[in-house]
This record gives C-alpha cells, sequence and structure tokens, in this order.
C-alpha cells in the first residue's frame, strides 16, 4: 500500500505543481487514498523530496537530482546564490537561513557533496544547521560557503 501511495506521489508531483502537503493529501484522496498530512508529511521525508522555485514567489515539491556528483557542484552555487540570504556560525555549528521553503534543498545539496568536515545537516522551512567535525574546520567551511554566494 505504502509503496503504491508513494508511486503515486512521484505522479502526482511530476505532473502537477504542488505547493503544500495539504494539496497533496487532496490529490491523493482524489486517487482513492485514504491519507491524513501526517502520513503525507511522513511520506515526503522517506521519499526524500524537496522544494523547488516554481516561478514567482512559488515553490513545488520535486525530486532530488539523482546524479550524485555531476553538477551538484554547480547546483550548490547556483542554490546558495538563489536562496541563501545570511550564514552566521558558533563553534561547530553553522546556521545558514534561506528563502522560505528552500532549505531542504540547500541541505540536500550539501549533503550530496559529501564534504569531510560535514557531519550533517538538518533542514527546516527557512533554515539549515551545518554541524561540523573537527571545531577547527567551521572557518574553512564558512569561507567555502561565502565563495559559493559569490
Amino acid at each position: 500500500m505504502k509503496a503504491g501511495r508513494h508511486r503515486q506521489i512521484i505522479d502526482i508531483i511530476t505532473n502537477k505543481v504542488i505547493e503544500t502537503q495539504e494539496e497533496l493529501a487532496l490529490e491523493l484522496q482524489n486517487r482513492g487514498y485514504k491519507v491524513t498530512q501526517a502520513t503525507v508529511s511522513r511520506d515526503i521525508k522517506e521519499l526524500g523530496l524537496v522544494k523547488i522555485p516554481a516561478g514567482e514567489n512559488k515553490y513545488r515539491y520535486a525530486q532530488p537530482q539523482t546524479n550524485k556528483l555531476g553538477n551538484v557542484h554547480q547546483r550548490l552555487k547556483r542554490m546558495f546564490q538563489d536562496s541563501v540570504v545570511n550564514l552566521d556560525y558558533s563553534e561547530n555549528l553553522i546556521l545558514i537561513r534561506t528563502l522560505p521553503g528552500t532549505a531542504h534543498a540547500v541541505a540536500s545539496c550539501i549533503d550530496q557533496i559529501e564534504w569531510q568536515e560535514v557531519i550533517g545537516t538538518v533542514a527546516g522551512d527557512d533554515t539549515i544547521l551545518v554541524i561540523v567535525k573537527p571545531k577547527n574546520a567551521t572557518l574553512k567551511i564558512i569561507k567555502d560557503f561565502k565563495k559559493l554566494l559569490e
């Protein structure tokens, strides 16, 4: 049942602009699936869906690019230039502020780069927490992030 629902979600977001979990839940219900917003939220996380720009101040759900390192560096640079509004850090933690709805896409790009010093990222709607190890590598990563903004 879950696999079928996941296939339907991919079909829906591929063929229609879906901006919210509620819209996705409604589309699934129209296709005969009894789902709640919480179920849709879990499905989005399990499928690794990201939000991408879809026009003027709009964002839609999409599958992340699977081309592992092909254009990830260029994509990360573009995502930083299009989405990142502020960088700050303390100790081994870096906080990246993005435009609303773009944090997951930026964090996914950071994760795909597989920086040795980056343990991982946690993304909200407009904020990303980047955890760096060792602590003394934080300034190097901040410098790399700032280069992406140029």
